[in-house]
């Protein structure tokens, strides 16, 4: 899947994957019908749980990433909820004994921890250390200078300064600790990792679809991208009580907004295409010794400007989660049989629509 070195290509195909804590288990199964539609991968770029499996994707220790990522959600998994419970209160059930318990492969509240002491006055709730140790059984992080892997972008926000963290394996050497970095989610009281001398959390809080960072890290090759977009941007009903408000706000701030990036790279390489005749129409043109002094003053600028970026977005396909109800914790829902669910809901919506990907 992967043979062919990604810089021969004059594009490249783009894989975006969203936060969304137990609902990147749809990823799962998006890549898994992105594998068996046998499509190359050339960048995958993610945040959150989306940059978690952006590494397995890419870094994948036994060299079938579509393996790996199933394994590594199948050991997320639960089997805490009763198999009599109904969805909702499935749902429910997990989510609750996610916040009290944990999940000893992913994060470990404070109050179960040896050192247990006054944790109201930690800046978090969750340790997530134990999600290295799952990490580390799947990825292996050398593979990523094998010219022939997915380049691997991950994005994650600085603390202090409230600044994008990229983290790109071209120019980094990645380790769990840059991977986790993108998963501190504040607002579930999840720790922040520190990489460097920064302080980071959750990629998420600036933006869920990591598009803009890979057109910055690729300015130049064209693009077709997949985004797997975990939470819906339209919802006809609307919300009944608080609760829906909140989950009906929280969708809307993290369901992809990546339209503007892409009719901002198609104005901008218009704009390149007119410089590029203007240039190609002076320099064939007699000019005096001052109009040459001229081209020549402003010819750096022309190739910083017309051939170091234009790159285009040649084709866009959103795998889009549906939703069935409208639970707020939805994402802390760990339990095997919502994890099955989400794998083969994402598998089968990314069949469809991925059938064309790359044939117009």
């Amino acid at each position: 899947m992967h043979a062919k070195n990604r810089d021969d290509a004059d594009e490249e195909n783009v894989l975006v994957l969203q936060g969304g804590g137990s609902l990147g288990a749809y990823e799962c199964g998006v890549y898994k019908a992105i594998d068996k539609l046998k499509i190359r991968i050339d960048v995958v770029a993610g945040t959150s749980i989306g940059g978690i499996n952006s590494a397995i994707i890419s870094a994948s220790k036994s060299g079938n990433p579509a393996k790996d990522l199933e394994e590594f959600w199948l050991a997320l998994a639960q089997t805490s909820a009763s198999p009599f419970l109904t969805e909702p209160m499935r749902m429910v059930s997990s989510s609750i004994y996610s916040a009290m318990w944990g999940n000893s492969n992913a994060f470990l509240p404070l109050w179960l921890k040896p050192s247990f002491g006054f944790f109201y006055n930690s800046p978090y709730l969750y340790d997530i250390s134990p999600m290295k140790a799952t990490l580390e059984k799947f990825v292996d992080y050398t593979k990523l200078k094998d010219p022939t892997r997915p380049r691997l972008i991950i994005t994650a926000t600085d603390i202090q300064n409230g600044r994008p963290s990229i983290f790109d394996s071209k120019y980094d050497n990645f380790t769990s600790d840059h991977v986790l970095a993108s998963a501190g989610y504040p607002f579930y009281g999840i720790a922040w990792t520190k990489v460097s001398n920064r302080y980071l959390w959750d990629g998420t809080l600036l933006s869920n679809t990591p598009l803009r960072e890979v057109i910055d890290a690729s300015p130049i090759r064209d693009k077709r991208v997949i985004i797997a977009n975990l939470f819906p941007n339209t919802q006809e009903e609307l919300p009944h009580n608080m609760m829906e408000s909140w989950h009906r706000a929280r969708d809307i701030m993290h369901a992809d907004k990546t339209d503007q990036a892409v009719r901002m790279s198609k104005i901008i390489s218009r704009y390149l295409v007119i410089i590029n005749k203007m240039h190609d129409l002076l320099e064939s043109s007699p000019l005096d010794d001052a109009g040459k002094k001229k081209l020549a003053e402003i010819e750096p600028e022309f190739n910083k400007l017309a051939c170091q970026r234009g790159a285009i977005i040649k084709e866009i396909t959103r795998v889009e989660r549906k939703e069935e109800s409208h639970y707020l914790f939805e994402d802390a829902d760990f339990s095997i049989g919502t994890i099955k669910k989400l794998i083969k809901s994402g598998e089968q919506d990314a069949t469809r629509s991925l059938e064309n990907f790359g044939k117009n």
